[in-house]
């Protein structure tokens, strides 16, 4: 059963993030904290919505791209959680550009590679010791989303060997950069007990994926979270999943 205790979401404001913490208030056992991320709280209307009827979720600003503010929702989260740590880290935070070869900027390149791939690597070495915390609660434990985890939200067009269309060059590459800091993050923290995986959550009618796309995010997240429930030890660790059909993608 998936039943992570201490919950972080980034980019938690619309989406798929807010999907997130939805779809985890509606657990048989609810999370004891979910602290739901976004770069503009004050504007974050749903988001804040939600959590005025649910006192578990605390929503904090935290922009991937600014070491002050991923630091400053580091210390209020520690300051909540205290010697249990941080059970699950979700980044999901992300931009989109749709440029192809002929339109594709180094200024598109530098601000997505900023976002969706060093974003998520920075806000991963802020909450370590959290995550270390909790996986440190049941040493023998194996790892799960229960436990201590890294899930970080990658795009099936981040595969190398999937790539039959081309385009989209920018966030291609940002999220294939995603990918392989996941299978980075496998290797180094296993023996520290933390799990670390990609998911794909499908091509979902959100800001970044347009009304055209073939899901809506109930689906998407509702498909995301039984893969996450089945990833245990070794096995679910530094993989690349598709959220809705639970098959693995070829990175």
């Amino acid at each position: 059963m998936l039943a992570p205790k201490i919950v972080l979401i980034t980019g938690a404001n619309r989406g798929i993030g807010l999907e997130f913490v939805k779809q985890f208030l509606l657990l048989k056992s609810p999370p004891k904290y979910i602290f739901a991320c976004c770069r503009h709280p004050y504007t974050a209307v749903e988001l804040k919505g939600v959590a005025k009827g649910n006192p578990l979720v605390h929503v904090l600003k935290l922009d991937v791209c600014d070491k002050s503010s991923i630091d400053n929702a580091k210390a209020f989260v520690e300051s909540k959680v205290e010697a249990e740590g941080l059970n699950l880290l979700i980044n999901n935070a992300a931009i989109v550009s749709l440029a192809d070869l002929y339109n594709v900027t180094r200024e598109d390149m530098a601000k997505l590679y900023e976002t969706n791939a060093i974003g998520p690597l920075m806000v991963v070495k802020s909450f370590l010791p959290l995550l270390k915390k909790a996986a440190s609660v049941d040493p023998s434990a194996a790892m799960s989303c229960n436990h201590a985890a890294i899930i970080n939200i990658s795009s099936d067009v981040a595969s190398i060997s999937g790539n039959s269309s081309s385009g989209y060059y920018a966030y291609r590459a940002s999220k294939a950069a995603l990918n392989m800091i996941t299978t980075n993050m496998s290797l180094d923290l296993k023996n520290e007990g933390i799990l670390a995986t990609a998911i794909h959550p499908g091509w979902v009618k959100t800001g970044m994926g347009g009304p055209t796309a073939s899901i809506d995010t109930v689906k998407s997240v509702t498909g995301c979270m039984p893969v996450m429930e089945k990833l245990h030890g070794e096995e679910g660790t530094g993989k690349f999943y598709h959220g809705v059909t639970g098959d693995t993608i070829g990175w």
